[in-house]
C-alpha cells in the first residue's frame, strides 16, 4: 500500500497532466494548414460553412469541425488506355486499359485509343458536395465522349489527319457535359497519346501507311522539279521573246535609217546628178580599195612593170 502522503502528493500532477493533454487536443484539433496550391472547405457537423485559403488557419476543435483539403490550382490528370503507376491521384491510371481503348470507327473498324484528360477543379464546393463521385463520374463522361467523338470519323481520320480535330471536339463536348453535371472541374486538355490499329492488323496497316508515305514524296520530288522546270523555261521563253522584238526593233530603226539616207541622198542626186555620182563612186573606191591590197594599174602603153613592183623592198619585209 501506499502511505496516505504520497496519494496526496500525486494527485495535483494527475490535474496539471489532464489539462495538458486537453490543450495538446486543442491544438492539434483547432490548428491546420492548407498548402499553397489548395483550399480548405470548412465544415461544421457536415453542413459546409466556408472556404478557407492557404496558410495556417483555425477550426472548431474535437471535430465539431472539418476540413478537407481540395487542390485547386493544381492541374489533374486522368489516363485512359494505360496506367501510370505510382500516382497520387487514386483516379488517375486506368483499371481497365485493354478494354477503355479498343474503340469503333464510323467506318466499323477497329481502333486502340490512349488518351489523356487534363483538368482543375475550379469550385471545390460543388466539386464536393453536388456529386457522389466526380472524378469517378467525369472518367465515365470522358470516355463515353471519346467513343462518341471516334465513332463520328473514318479510321484513317482517327489514325492520321484528324487527330488535332479529335482533341478540339472532344475538350469541347466534355466541358459542357462536366458544365452540365455540375462537377466543379474545368478540362484544361485532352491530348490523344498513341493510336493504333488492333494488333492482328498492324503489319499490313504499316505497309499501307508506307506505301502513302512514298506515293507522298513521289508527288513532292514531282512538284520540286515541276517548279525548277517550268519557270526556266518560261524565263527562257520571255528572254527569247524580249531578245526577238530587240531584234526586230533594232532591223526595223535600221532599215528606216538607211531609207531616211537614202532619200536624203536621192534628194541631193536630184539637185546634182553628176557631182553627187561622182562623190558617191569616189566614197565606194575609198571604201573598197583598201581591203583590195596593193595593185598596180597600168595602160596598154607600159612597157617596163618591174620598176614599179619594188622587189627588193618586199624582200627586205619578209625577212
Amino acid at each position: 500500500m501506499w502511505p496516505p502522503g504520497a496519494r496526496v502528493s500525486l494527485a495535483p500532477w494527475v490535474v496539471t497532466a489532464f489539462w495538458i493533454v486537453v490543450a495538446a487536443l486543442l491544438l492539434w484539433t483547432a490548428i491546420y494548414t492548407v498548402p499553397a496550391d489548395a483550399v480548405g472547405v470548412v465544415q461544421r457537423f457536415g453542413r459546409y460553412v466556408r472556404t478557407d485559403e492557404p496558410g495556417l488557419r483555425f477550426k472548431i476543435p474535437y471535430g465539431v469541425e472539418t476540413v478537407t483539403i481540395v487542390p485547386v490550382r493544381r492541374q489533374l490528370k486522368l489516363e485512359f488506355g494505360f496506367s501510370t503507376r505510382g500516382a497520387t491521384n487514386p483516379y488517375q491510371y486506368s483499371r481497365e486499359p485493354e478494354q477503355e481503348k479498343s474503340m469503333v470507327t464510323g467506318d466499323l473498324n477497329e481502333v486502340l485509343v490512349e488518351w489523356i484528360v487534363q483538368y482543375r477543379i475550379a469550385d471545390p464546393k460543388r466539386f464536393l458536395f453536388d456529386v457522389r463521385d466526380p472524378e469517378e463520374t467525369l472518367r465515365a463522361a470522358a470516355e463515353a465522349m471519346m467513343r462518341e467523338v471516334v465513332g463520328d470519323r473514318t479510321v484513317d481520320e482517327v489514325l492520321t489527319i484528324g487527330r488535332q480535330e479529335i482533341e478540339v471536339e472532344s475538350r469541347s463536348a466534355l466541358q459542357k457535359l462536366a458544365k452540365q453535371y455540375e462537377l466543379g472541374t474545368s478540362i484544361d486538355l485532352i491530348q490523344l497519346k498513341n493510336v493504333n490499329p488492333p494488333r492482328q492488323v498492324q503489319a499490313s496497316f504499316d505497309e499501307v501507311n508506307q506505301a502513302q508515305q512514298e506515293k507522298q514524296r513521289a508527288i513532292n520530288i514531282a512538284n520540286g522539279e515541276y517548279n525548277k522546270v517550268v519557270p526556266r523555261a518560261r524565263g527562257d521563253a520571255e528572254r527569247l521573246i524580249a531578245e526577238a522584238k530587240g531584234y526586230a526593233l533594232k532591223r526595223v530603226n535600221e532599215a528606216e535609217g538607211d531609207a531616211a539616207r537614202f532619200n536624203a541622198v536621192f534628194e541631193q542626186y536630184r539637185k546634182a546628178p553628176e557631182v553627187t555620182r561622182q562623190r558617191i563612186y569616189l566614197e565606194t573606191m575609198t571604201e573598197v580599195l583598201p581591203q583590195m591590197g596593193r595593185k598596180i594599174i597600168v595602160d596598154d602603153k607600159g612597157q617596163q612593170v618591174l620598176p614599179l613592183l619594188q622587189l627588193p623592198a618586199e624582200r627586205e619585209e619578209k625577212r
